[in-house]
């Protein structure tokens, strides 16, 4: 990328691995290591797919004119939507959930995003189908990135996050990881970042972390109705497990991490909380998950108070 967004895209990945040995859960013969995805720029994880997105449609030519970049977003995305469109000059328009976090619609304001909010109610479903209406409408006006089922989500998964969780591991526990956790937004990770570390170990132990339906874990879909929306590009296939985490037991994951020195959002917190029951098995002697983002753009919601 030429010009001042090269070092914004030049800051993504190669995020630091910690190692959750303070966590008494965790049995004699054990490890959990986590990614820390709050240092990309955009403060989470979204920051992978979406540059990858954002770069191939550039490349293909799909992107073009004077058309806006459309999605919708539970809000982390939508940050690094919004920041990388301002980098790259693009217009963006977001439909949101309207009880995503203050501090990360604020985020994206501040980059000069146009918001939509829906009803926060209706979920994340809601907020796709409003984009895909407004797509189909005004196709002239919109180009919609679709991160539900582009592949070039789940492939920055793939050769970044999988990739760099093999190394940092391998270099610190001397093998792969026997196990990994993670949830489904998009469903970006946990295939991009399953199908990597599979590669590695044909063995590998994949849990999939499904929230409560309301008032749900923010970033996180709630799976098994028959009117959710599967993301396109989730590969079911590759899940063994499904570990149901309410926000309560998130946010006493998270305020746990916290008291020694990571503050993470409430989805790294379910993914800790779902990963301790993996790695108490004692059947998986490594285990893998990621922090997806931080927690201060969660302040506004009472999870510290």
């Amino acid at each position: 990328m030429p010009g001042s967004p090269a070092g914004v895209f030049a800051g993504i990945g190669e995020t630091p691995l910690v190692e959750l040995d303070f966590l008494e859960e965790i049995p004699d013969g054990a490890r959990l290591f986590a990614k820390l995805e709050s240092t990309n720029p955009g403060g989470s994880i979204k920051d992978r797919p979406v540059a990858r997105m954002l770069s191939a449609a550039l490349r293909d030519g799909r992107l073009d004119g004077d058309r806006r970049l459309l999605d919708s977003s539970s809000g982390n995305a939508g940050i690094a939507y919004a920041m990388l469109g301002a980098a790259l000059d693009i217009p963006v328009t977001l439909v949101v959930p309207g009880n995503a976090s203050r501090e990360r619609l604020q985020r994206i304001r501040a980059h000069g995003a146009e918001l939509i909010l829906t009803d926060p109610i209706e979920g994340y479903d809601h907020a796709l189908r409003e984009t895909q209406r407004m797509a189909a409408e005004q196709p002239e006006r919109y180009w919609h990135c679709d991160q539900y089922s582009n592949d070039e989500n789940w492939k920055a998964h793939y050769h970044s996050t999988g990739a760099e969780l093999l190394a940092q591991v391998g270099e610190a526990a001397g093998s792969a990881p026997d196990a990994f956790v993670a949830g489904v937004g998009t469903g970006g990770t946990i295939t991009g970042a399953g199908h990597r570390l599979r590669e590695a170990n044909p063995d590998l132990h994949i849990t999939c972390v499904i929230p409560d339906v309301f008032p749900g874990i923010e970033g996180l879909k709630p799976l098994g109705a028959p009117d959710d929306i599967v993301p396109a590009i989730l590969h079911e296939d590759l899940i063994d497990e499904r570990i149901d985490v309410r926000m309560e037991q998130a946010t006493a994951v998270c305020r746990r991490l916290s008291k020694a020195g990571l503050f993470v959002g409430p989805s790294s917190g379910a993914y800790v909380h779902a990963a301790l029951q993996v790695a108490a098995t004692g059947r998986y002697p490594v285990v893998a998950t990621v922090l997806s983002d931080g927690g201060e753009r969660y302040a506004s919601t009472g999870m510290w108070g």
